[in-house]
């Protein structure tokens, strides 16, 4: 998969186009693998963002490359250029590997590359993408998906994760890490890794539970039940429940759990406390507990969410 083409046309954004171009043109001095060879296809004169892109080649020689990258569109309210929809498609039946960063996921989408699998784009628009082609898997809580010949991304910091996952599939971890290194980001985070984790959170202050939530935070670490919260707030289990979906949309254990993640994920990143001190200070009681509804809700295990902040406050 040594040839890469950049597919570009007007509307796309800057970001996941330079992103890429950073990855898979300009190796760093210590890779001495043959590495790859890059061309940047699309119409004469484009503007990606506020910046004027003279491409290589056209579109037509997409079909020429054996991995084809889709960066992001500006407008996904739009439906993507023709000519590099009907291009896309072509270069995947020609055989090409084909990759869409951030909301590039559209353009496959249309091109009938995504129908009956497993997909992904930028959470704000992973409804959008439903919608609209609801014959693709739409996984809106992972930072890429791997189909084999076809690979899809979240959005933003997510495509560097794509990217460096094409390269270590291509050239090994030790390739894949010298990257990073000289990028200066994490050499590898699982894609099945969660976007990031919502924490429902009111939309004004002047709510019944106001008071209650700042009393809640500083608690995290005992063992609160609902009769706990209702009796804080002043009113019985059930009114708490319907206070609770009005101001945060969720339940009130489903919201101290979220509460409890985010203080774990915190205190992984920015302390060296073993997973059974995490877990007495965010109030999940043992290890095991708080490895289950961590995986659950991150998509990854702690020990292997620690070793990503380690890595990237290790990377020179």
């Amino acid at each position: 998969m040594r040839t890469v083409a950049l597919a570009v046309t007007d509307g796309m954004l800057h970001f996941e186009l330079s992103l890429a171009y950073e990855v898979f043109a300009d190796p760093p001095a210590a890779v001495t693998v043959p590495w790859y060879d890059v061309t940047v296809c699309g119409s004469t004169g484009v503007q990606v963002g506020p910046f004027r892109v003279s491409p290589d080649l056209g579109l037509d020689r997409l079909r020429d490359a054996e991995t084809v990258i889709v960066p992001s569109l500006a407008d996904v309210d739009e439906d993507p250029p023709a000519g590099l929809v009907d291009a896309v498609r072509a270069a995947h039946e020609a055989g090409a590997r084909v990759v869409s960063l951030c909301t590039g996921a559209f353009v496959l989408a249309a091109a009938g590359l995504l129908d009956g699998k497993r997909a992904t784009t930028h959470w704000a628009h992973t409804e959008a993408l439903t919608a609209r082609y609801p014959r693709v898997d739409v996984d809106p809580d992972v930072l890429y998906v791997d189909s084999g010949s076809v690979l899809t991304s979240a959005g933003k910091a997510a495509a560097m994760d794509l990217c460096l996952h094409i390269v270590r599939l291509d050239h090994g971890s030790s390739v894949a890490n010298t990257v990073a290194r000289r990028l200066v980001v994490p050499p590898h985070r699982a894609g099945g890794q969660a976007q990031f984790v919502a924490a429902p959170v009111p939309a004004r202050d002047d709510h019944p539970l106001a008071a209650l939530f700042p009393w809640i935070i500083e608690r995290l670490d005992q063992p609160l039940t609902v009769d706990d919260l209702a009796r804080q707030a002043g009113m019985s289990s059930r009114h708490l429940g319907r206070r609770f979906q009005a101001v945060t949309g969720t339940t009130p254990l489903q919201w101290l759990l979220t509460q409890r993640i985010r203080h774990a994920q915190e205190l992984l990143e920015k302390t060296d406390d073993g997973i059974d001190a995490i877990a007495s200070r965010t109030g999940m009681g043992t290890a095991t507990t708080l490895r289950r509804h961590f995986n659950r809700t991150v998509g990854v295990p702690p020990d292997t969410y620690r070793r990503t902040f380690r890595a990237e406050r290790a990377t020179p």
